[in-house]
């Protein structure tokens, strides 16, 4: 594993997010540890760009994860690094 870019600060996970690693026998685990090492995932170059300019002033980060041709699952870690969300799209 690289090294950890911010703190996730208590990590939680939607049903739906839960239902559909397990539906495709993924952990979260793997998508948080992508996550916190800066492997944001399927991004547009401005989000990616975003994400890093997050890490050092503090703002919101955001991964999202192709989990099959039609799922993706996002990740995001709040600004102010108190929590991280496993949540699909959908649910935002």
């Amino acid at each position: 594993m690289s090294k950890r870019l911010f703190e996730l600060g208590q990590i939680v996970a939607t049903p739906g997010a839960l239902e559909l690693l397990e539906r495709h026998s993924k952990t979260p685990i793997e998508f948080l540890q992508k996550h916190v090492c800066g492997d944001f995932g399927n991004l547009c170059r401005d989000d990616l760009d975003a994400n890093n300019e997050a890490i050092w002033n503090g703002e919101r980060i955001l991964s999202s994860y192709k989990i099959s041709e039609t799922d993706r699952l996002w990740v995001i870690t709040e600004a102010d690094r108190s929590s991280t969300c496993c949540l699909l799209p959908e649910e935002y």
